[in-house]
C-alpha cells in the first residue's frame, strides 16, 4: 500500500505529517509526497496538513485526510498516530530534530488558538527523546509554544546544556514572566535562530500594555548575561495597537539593540504590509526612518 502526503503550508518540516509517515513506514507501508490529480488511485489515503485559514487548498481525492489548524482549532491526530515516532524520510534535507517538550499554554491571548487548540500546560517529550533525525546532529528546533510553562523546563534546559544542543525555540519565549533562574540558565544555552546560522533567541511582545514588563525582562536577561544583540522579538501588529504603537514597539527595541520582527495580523492590509516590510528588512530598518520609507 502506498500513502500520499501533502503540506499545504509552512515552511518548517510538518510535524504530524512525519508522525503518520512513521505510523506507516512502521508497518512497511511506501509513503511519498502526493504527486497530484492524475496519480490520486495510486494511494490507498492522502493526507494533507494546512495550518494557515489564507492558504488556498489544492484539488484532493475523496480518500483523503485533512487537518490542521487551518481547517479548524479542534481537530487533533488519531491516538495511533500522535504516539507514533516521527519520520523524517519526507525531508531528506532537514539537518536538525524537531519536536515538542511540552504543550499548550498559560495564557489565553485573544489572537492566538493555543490555549483553545491545546489546552493548560503539559509534558509532552523529554528532551533526549526527540533527538530522532539521524542527520540532525547536535541541533534541535523545539515547537513549545510555553517552554516555561511546565514544572520540566529546568530539567530540559539542564539537558540541552549537558547535551552541548544548539537549540532554537521557534516559537519564541515569554520575556515577560521570565524569572532570573530561567534567564541565568537561558543564557547557558547554545541558543540559535531558524536557520541555525545565528546566536539568538526568540521571544515576543504581542500587546502593548506589557511594554514595562517587556523592559524588565530585558534588563533581567541581560544581567544573566544576555547581550541585547542576542535577543529578537516577534512584533504583532494590527490586531489591537494603533500604529503609533506599532512604531514605538519596533523602536523602542531597536535603541535597545534588540532586533524586532513584525507579524501582521491582517496580511491584506497594506498598512500592516508596509510596515512589516519595512521593519523585517533588516538593513533598511536600521538606516531609514519609517516617516521616510517609500
Amino acid at each position: 500500500m502506498k500513502f500520499g502526503f501533502l503540506q499545504v503550508d509552512g515552511k518548517l518540516p510538518n510535524l504530524a505529517l512525519m508522525q503518520i509517515c512513521g505510523f506507516h513506514e512502521a508497518m512497511l507501508q511506501e509513503c511519498e509526497w502526493y504527486k497530484g490529480p492524475l496519480f490520486a488511485h495510486e494511494y490507498a489515503m492522502v493526507y494533507a496538513s494546512k495550518i494557515f485559514s489564507f492558504s488556498r487548498m489544492p484539488e484532493l481525492p475523496v480518500h483523503s485526510m485533512i487537518g490542521g489548524t487551518g481547517i479548524d482549532f479542534t481537530n487533533a491526530l488519531p491516538e495511533a498516530f500522535a504516539t507514533a515516532e516521527p519520520s523524517y524520510s519526507l525531508y531528506p534535507d532537514c539537518d536538525y530534530h524537531i519536536g515538542f517538550s511540552m504543550k499548550g499554554c498559560r495564557l489565553r491571548c485573544k489572537f492566538c488558538c493555543v490555549p483553545q487548540k491545546e489546552g493548560k500546560p503539559r509534558f509532552n517529550s523529554t528532551i533526549t527523546n526527540l533527538l530522532t533525525n539521524p542527520r540532525g546532529g547536535n541541533r534541535l528546533m523545539l515547537l513549545d509554544n510555553d517552554f516555561f510553562g511546565t514544572e520540566f523546563w529546568k530539567e530540559n534546559l539542564e539537558t540541552i546544556i549537558e547535551l552541548d544542543l544548539r537549540v532554537c525555540f521557534a516559537q519564541g519565549l515569554n520575556i515577560r514572566i521570565i524569572t532570573d533562574e530561567q534567564a541565568t540558565l537561558l543564557s547557558q544555552c547554545r541558543f540559535q535562530s531558524a536557520n541555525f546560522n545565528h546566536h539568538y533567541v526568540t521571544f515576543a511582545w504581542d500587546n502593548y500594555r506589557d511594554k514595562q514588563r517587556v523592559i524588565d525582562g530585558i534588563d533581567r536577561c541581560v544581567r544573566a548575561g544576555i547581550q541585547p544583540k542576542q535577543m529578537q522579538f516577534f512584533v504583532l501588529i494590527g490586531f489591537d495597537t494603533t500604529p503609533e504603537q506599532d512604531l514605538e514597539r519596533v523602536t523602542m527595541l531597536r535603541d535597545r539593540g534588540c532586533m524586532p520582527y513584525v507579524m501582521p495580523f491582517n496580511r491584506a492590509d497594506p498598512y500592516q504590509a508596509k510596515f512589516t516590510r519595512w521593519v523585517n528588512h533588516r538593513a533598511i530598518f536600521k538606516t531609514v526612518e519609517w516617516s521616510d520609507y517609500r
